[in-house]
């Protein structure tokens, strides 16, 4: 049931959206709590509203440096899919998007999920024969999809290079039909108000500058806005997550890097799909306001800015320009960066520490929007039980000790790794 009337919503309206209530409250912080969630991303929000919802945790805090919606929850290009082949993340994914399904009828709040279908493409023979072999996978492990032939493409996706003259000629692609996008900012107001709404405290502004300990167990955390105790903390703050860790005495294997997006004008419903390009890391869309929105690789540096550089928009636009040629005509309308926190085999880390009551999620490399349903919910069941989910206990920190890495990187936007 909506909290606002039609009456309501037209009376607020017209006197220039004055009255409107709080999505969700602005507490002040509690001296203790039974779970404490570092990061008020996607993760962070959902993590703290599965804890409430899936495990009845009633004092839960989320504590955001600085305000909802702001960081990488905000910055990305908004795909969900679960188009994965390696044993683990197959699971992990599709688990994902089986939550997206129904997030918005779970939260009571419109994420603007749209299974649109998403297309990988190949350009030679061993791409199309890559996409078999991921697609058979796929079937394997209860993931539909479907393998498209050149026609099929064509048929699909008219306002693709088909000529003799393509840079990349397509031979083919692989459909993912139950993927496609959701409001990136939905998801965190929509997480937020639910979360709120079960009595979780979100607490913005509140940066934290330390972890307090006794021994090797964790007793709270040192924030700006003081003192708050806590015996369960997660971690969940993203391209900052080494920066964080470090302060808990963590030294991780995770580099921040800068990972661009842009948004062209806006024109008419041109793209229905989400389309990967298979010779090189480029992915595009089109949003509801009719900008194409695409992204391509990180850049090739340690960083902690938003900016981006040249060199990768560069060559972003000669991803573009070489499977729609007709978008050479089109004016960029805006481009953003956001941190991303890139593990050495591309797959995020959802598990315990050593330190007794310290929780880790990070290192989402690519990966981080879509997954944010089933990092919240595992998460969230690590946090409570103190044990991983079975669906997130391949992302531990051992791994690489246990050369058990899931090298999979961003792999299915891409038809091969090169």
């Amino acid at each position: 049931m909506s909290r606002y009337s039609a009456l309501a919503i037209a009376r607020n309206a017209l006197s220039g959206h004055q009255n409107w209530q709080r999505a969700w409250r602005s507490p002040e912080p509690r001296s203790t709590y039974d779970a404490i969630i570092v990061g008020g991303g996607g993760h962070g929000l959902a993590t703290a509203y599965y804890l409430a919802a899936n495990h009845g945790l009633s004092r839960v805090a989320v504590l955001e440096k600085g305000v909802i919606g702001q960081g990488n929850v905000g910055r990305n290009t908004t795909i969900v899919r679960s188009d994965y082949m390696i044993g683990g993340n197959t699971a992990f994914f599709e688990h994902s998007l089986k939550l997206w399904e129904g997030l918005s009828h779970t939260l009571n709040f419109n994420v603007m999920f749209s299974p649109r279908g998403k297309v990988t493409l190949a350009h030679d023979a061993g791409g199309y024969d890559g996409l078999a072999r991921r697609g058979n996978i796929m079937k394997l492990n209860g993931i539909e999809a479907e393998l498209l032939d050149r026609g099929e493409v064509q048929k699909l996706l008219p306002y693709l290079d088909y000529s003799s003259e393509a840079r990349f000629p397509i031979y083919g692609g692989m459909l993912q039909q139950r993927a496609g996008t959701a409001r990136h900012d939905a998801v965190a107001w929509g997480y937020a108000r639910a979360a709120d709404t079960l009595g979780v405290d979100i607490i913005e502004n509140c940066e934290v500058t330390g972890f307090l300990r006794d021994g090797g167990k964790i007793e709270g955390v040192e924030t700006s806005r003081g003192t708050l105790l806590s015996p369960k903390v997660g971690i969940a703050v993203a391209g900052h997550t080494s920066q964080v860790a470090a302060l808990a005495g963590l030294r991780l294997p995770i580099e921040s890097h800068v990972l661009q997006a842009f948004v062209s004008e806006p024109i008419k419903p041109m793209v229905h799909h989400v389309v990967s390009f298979g010779a090189e890391l480029f992915y595009l869309s089109q949003s509801d306001k009719g900008g194409l929105v695409f992204g391509g690789h990180i850049d090739g540096h340690n960083t902690y800015g938003q900016r981006g550089h040249l060199p990768t928009i560069k060559t972003v636009a000669e991803c573009a320009v070489a499977l729609i040629p007709a978008v050479s005509r089109l004016r960029l309308l805006r481009h953003w960066g956001g941190i991303m926190d890139m593990t050495p085999d591309g797959s995020p880390f959802i598990c315990r520490t050593h330190i007794d009551g310290l929780y880790l999620n990070g290192g989402w490399c690519y990966q981080g929007f879509k997954a944010t349903p089933a990092s919240g919910w595992t998460f969230a069941h690590t946090i409570a039980k103190d044990d991983e989910h079975e669906l997130n206990r391949c992302y531990g920190l051992d791994r690489f000790e246990k050369g058990r890495e899931l090298d999979e990187f961003g792999i299915g936007n891409w038809t091969y790794k090169q």
